[in-house]
């Protein structure tokens, strides 16, 4: 009996999808999904007045009153993590990963590319209050983290004191200084075809605020104490954000006397780690694109130090200084390790597509290390965090079936508004909701959580935050890598 030709299509179209349905429940990662989540999540960090079209639904307007206290309007901006806090230095980092992601990877997100472009501007209009509300002063952070600590309340109900933290010319802080003027010129350049006058605004507010951290050195840490640290301690001096900051300042602008800064500064530590502190590694990498992708040769020397970072990190490698778990994580540190992978994958990623574009090769000792090197170690990494581990767990909330479910997060953690309209007060969610062994009632979709132990276990225990709390920085270092996987589909 003859099959017609529909019906054959029909049965082709049917084994098709059957194979990709068992491909997707054995785990052949979903990038795109992934990278829609990861952006996603964003939302769920908001803080200030929530827009019209806001996805994550059980979130609500929160810290309508940030900077009163100072006599300025700092509403708007990311919480870092799973507090109610709004720091500064790492918001600003996660501002930069976010626009070195769309710079990078933009024209393979698809319909994620105004997705990114909208959670970064989220950042950079915060940013814009806090360097310009104040003439001579850089706003740094809002809440008292002593404070906040004590309390496990939603943002909405938030009634701790909402402290203003700033530097000036007498407490300097050329690290959050820095690191601000690097996401300032960084998104200037993602806007700068979409909306020319918004980029112009945050490349001027960039170079004001880098002259600031350039003429005032010092450490935030030193000027503000307890306020950040241990929270967000500036533990590898300032010296790295300046070096940063002017190498997004002269990637923006092709200003030459950012580049005769770079060279006089002497920021030229060796590493094996790329952080919210640490901005090293990253700075070399953005450095040698103009030689690999732009041949100018006179950032060879940033190859060298690029090539020595990342020979302490490929496993095989002569020089690496990186442990990984049995199930093939990169693991640096016990708290939050994931923030060291997700950032370094980001840093794999990227100096493999340079070296793919100027078809180059190099060694670590007797290992050849090609651009394929570096992206199939940047995929394990990426495919690990969505699955593909011992524990077969994604570790993005929502992504696939098996993810964390007791995320350390007080907006996911407690009942939202509209199921629960009364305020829990301060301490009035520790009991019911924050040592309750029930899975959160909100789902933080997308967001990235601290991740498994040395030996690949996870607890997913909401008291165990070194493992189980999320954070914008981890989150915005994955878009790029992600960006990149789904679009070489």
């Amino acid at each position: 009996m003859a099959f017609r030709k529909g019906a054959l299509l029909h049965i082709i179209f049917l084994c098709f999808t059957f194979i990709s349905w068992e491909l997707e429940v054995e785990g052949v990662p979903n990038y795109r999904d992934a990278l829609a989540k990861s952006i996603l999540f964003f939302e769920g960090q908001r803080s200030g007045r929530l827009p019209e079209g806001q996805q994550i639904t059980w979130r609500s307007d929160s810290g309508l009153s940030d900077g009163s206290l100072a006599h300025v309007d700092l509403t708007g901006g990311y919480h870092d993590a799973g507090d109610n806090l709004k720091f500064n230095f790492p918001m600003s980092f996660t501002t930069t990963m976010l626009s070195w992601s769309t710079l990078e990877y933009g024209k393979k997100m698809g319909p994620q590319l105004q997705s990114a472009r909208t959670a970064i501007r989220w950042a950079t209009d915060y940013l814009l209050k806090c360097a310009t509300a104040t003439s001579g002063r850089l706003y740094v952070g809002v809440g008292d983290p002593s404070a906040d600590h004590k309390c496990w309340e939603r943002p909405e109900d938030m009634d701790t004191v909402r402290s203003v933290y700033s530097v000036s010319p007498s407490n300097p802080g050329s690290d959050v200084a820095g690191e601000t003027a690097a996401a300032l010129a960084a998104a200037s350049m993602v806007f700068r075809k979409v909306d020319p006058v918004y980029s112009k605004l945050l490349l001027k507010t960039a170079k004001n605020v880098m002259q600031f951290a350039i003429q005032y050195r010092g450490s935030y840490s030193d000027s503000l104490g307890s306020a950040v640290c241990p929270y967000y301690c500036s533990y590898s001096g300032y010296k790295d954000e300046l070096l940063w900051g002017a190498a997004w300042l002269y990637r923006a602008t092709s200003d030459t006397s950012y580049m005769n800064f770079i060279r006089n500064l002497g920021a030229n530590d060796a590493t094996d780690i790329f952080s919210w502190d640490n901005k090293y590694a990253g700075a070399y990498v953005l450095l040698a694109r103009r030689f690999l992708v732009e041949k100018n040769q006179a950032f060879q020397p940033f190859i060298q130090k690029s090539e020595d970072f990342i020979c302490k990190i490929l496993p095989n490698s002569p020089d690496s200084s990186t442990q990984y778990t049995p199930g093939g994580l990169m693991y640096k540190l016990s708290a939050s390790n994931l923030q060291y992978v997700t950032s370094i994958t980001y840093l794999l990623t990227t100096y493999s597509k340079y070296m793919a574009t100027a078809k180059y090769s190099f060694n670590c000792g007797n290992l050849l290390v090609t651009s394929k090197t570096i992206r199939s170690l940047a995929k394990r990494q990426v495919d690990y965090i969505l699955g593909e581990n011992p524990l077969k767990m994604s570790y993005m909330v929502g992504y696939g079936t098996n993810f964390p479910r007791r995320v350390h997060h007080r907006g996911s953690s407690l009942p939202s508004q509209t199921i629960h309209p009364q305020n829990f007060g301060c301490e009035g969610g520790f009991q019911p909701f924050f040592y309750t062994a029930n899975p959160n009632p909100n789902i933080l979709t997308g967001a990235i959580v601290g991740g498994p132990n040395q030996n690949d276990f996870f607890p997913d225990d909401r008291t165990d935050y070194s493992h189980s709390e999320p954070a914008t920085y981890i989150n915005a270092a994955i878009v790029g890598p992600l960006a990149y996987f789904a679009g070489s589909k």
